[in-house]
């Protein structure tokens, strides 16, 4: 079997392994239920996106999805500890966008009937930081990372959700993405920002200011 014909039924192969764990909701929404976690199409550092294309796992589409992923699970460790409702609620929903945000570049944009990110999503964002900065008083100079430890938590999945950030930055310079996703990921960002501070001021740790003077203070 020539190369082009073997490529051929690896694609044909993955087509149908997909459309085994593809399901359709109610809203018509194609959603992908995994009946194993292992598949085996990935051994020869591949992976199949959402349709029939397969990259290099180290391609930009993948790194940009993968750092979101990355993120995700950082705010699960920090929200593992986090005891106020309204703050772990809100990053709960910061999780869930970042899923479907990942699922929006996991794929091109002529997929059809895959979960995207909104401008509906980008609207809530900026509600969520608003209620959010009405506990805080303005900063006047530069904070470090840290504080509580859930606070340090955050500051490290914010420092995560940047690195994604610039990841889809390079990403859309080379294909075309849903331009939400980065203005999303920008506001998730200061969403992640601005829950540390709070996280920091309902339990009683105060932000370390930026000493500029380092050693000499």
């Amino acid at each position: 079997m020539t190369g082009n014909g073997m490529a051929a039924k690896r694609t044909t192969a993955l087509a149908d392994t997909l459309l085994a764990f593809m399901r359709t909701r109610e809203d018509g929404i194609r959603v992908v239920f995994m009946t194993k976690i292992y598949t085996r199409t990935g051994d020869d550092g591949t992976t199949g996106l959402l349709g029939s294309e397969r990259v290099q796992k180290d391609s930009l589409r993948v790194e940009a999805f993968g750092a979101l992923d990355e993120c995700n699970a950082a705010i699960g460790v920090a929200r593992s500890g986090i005891a106020e409702i309204d703050v772990d609620k809100i990053l709960e929903n910061v999780q869930s966008l970042l899923f479907s945000a990942g699922a929006d570049l996991a794929c091109t944009l002529e997929t059809a009937k895959i979960e995207r990110v909104h401008a509906e999503d980008i609207s809530q964002l900026e509600k969520a930081i608003d209620k959010l900065e009405n506990d805080l008083t303005p900063l006047k100079a530069f904070i470090l990372p840290g504080g509580s430890a859930m606070s340090a938590h955050i500051h490290l999945a914010r420092s995560i959700c940047r690195r994604a950030e610039r990841n889809i930055v390079r990403l859309s310079r080379n294909e075309l993405i849903n331009p939400l996703v980065l203005v999303a990921i920008n506001r998730v960002s200061d969403l992640l920002f601005v829950a540390a501070r709070v996280l920091n001021s309902r339990s009683g740790a105060h932000d370390t200011i930026w000493n500029k003077e380092r050693w000499n203070s």
